[in-house]
């Protein structure tokens, strides 16, 4: 059985599918798994053992996007599978989906596009307090696969070794060494209704930096938020009796970064991909949520695996569609404090 999965992106999305390939793998042994993905999102799967093949898709615009796709889809076309999985939902992901010419096609029952599919899976709202896990697991039960568990079926991420070994050196040079207790703040996310205030983040780093000069911490961000990470780090330096304690460590790829967490005490970060970066490590995880449920968001690994949800609380717009913020005031934000914070961190660590 030659068997195709196509989820073009986001990170966080990418990583939420890897329970399903490890559940392909278990029940069709001998099949041959090919994941689709696109360039931003392809590190996610690079790697991952239960897989035969990844192709990606690029992302050109204009006329560079329909040559690709065509050529794409001519592709798909003669590797004849027997089966096609839309993990995604997008126009993209299910005219690709269609090309592949798969007799059987899997996808959500989605306005205009449900046609595309042999087999169609509701889709809950987007505002369901329900794991992106376990929405995109109901995509693999038309093929008679059910129960999906974290102490079971975490995410995963294979570890590059490559990224590894140029995070130790990097540590190393930095005057970083094996006593040290690493913690990773992210500090950016992919919009603007899942960023934590840069002052909140700042003062946090100041306070985690002055309870333990053994503590490096490392400020890390999104290729979009480099500048965020920088003013970040310059305004905690400034405050700082140990400026040491910050090294000015700021630009990690995705590979990197996963090998980076492996290696910290503790993550801290928003409702991101690199939150569920972290999430297929063992470090334990403080996740600043927004407008975001911890039904929908959190970590999906072993409970074992310490993670603290930070929030706002009940408010009467959260959870939000994340276009409008209806007070105005991202209130689901910035009213978590970084006492909160701390004392996630806290419990953690202890």
């Amino acid at each position: 059985m030659r068997i195709l999965l196509v989820r073009l992106r986001l990170i966080g999305d990418v990583i939420f599918t890897t329970p399903v390939i490890r559940a392909l793998r278990r029940r069709y042994r001998d099949a041959h798994l090919t994941y689709l993905v696109e360039p931003s999102a392809a590190a996610v799967i690079r790697g991952n053992p239960h897989l035969d093949e990844v192709i990606v898709a690029e992302r050109r615009r204009g006329a560079g996007r329909l040559l690709d796709d065509l050529a794409l889809a001519r592709r798909l076309r003669r590797e004849r599978f027997d089966v096609a999985i839309d993990l995604h939902g997008g126009p993209r992901a299910a005219w690709l989906t269609m090309a592949s010419g798969a007799p059987m096609r899997i996808g959500y029952a989605m306005p205009w596009r449900s046609w595309i599919y042999t087999h169609r899976v509701r889709r809950p709202p987007d505002l369901f307090p329900r794991h992106s896990v376990l929405n995109q697991w109901d995509l693999i039960t038309p093929l008679g696969i059910r129960d999906c568990t974290p102490e079971h079926d975490a995410v995963e991420m294979t570890q590059d070794t490559a990224a590894a070994h140029r995070v130790r050196e990097r540590l190393e040079a930095a005057g970083i060494h094996d006593p040290h207790r690493i913690v990773v703040v992210h500090v950016s996310a992919g919009n603007e209704f899942r960023r934590w205030p840069e002052e909140a983040f700042c003062s946090t780093i100041v306070a985690l930096a002055e309870r333990d000069p053994m503590s490096r911490i490392i400020v890390a961000s999104g290729p979009s938020d480099g500048a965020a990470a920088a003013r970040v780090t310059e305004a905690a330096r400034s405050r700082l009796s140990r400026p040491e304690t910050l090294p000015p460590l700021l630009e990690w790829d995705l590979n990197e970064l996963h090998a980076l967490v492996a290696r910290a005490a503790v993550y801290i970060g928003g409702d991101s991909g690199p939150l569920h970066v972290a999430s297929t490590t063992s470090t334990p995880i403080v996740a600043l949520l927004g407008p975001t449920l911890p039904e929908r968001s959190r970590p999906w690994r072993d409970p074992r695996f310490g993670a603290e949800m930070v929030d706002a609380g009940p408010l009467p717009c959260r959870p939000c569609d994340q276009r409008r913020c209806i007070p105005g005031d991202f209130r689901c934000l910035t009213k978590i404090t970084p006492d909160q914070v701390l004392a996630a961190v806290e419990r953690l660590l202890t």
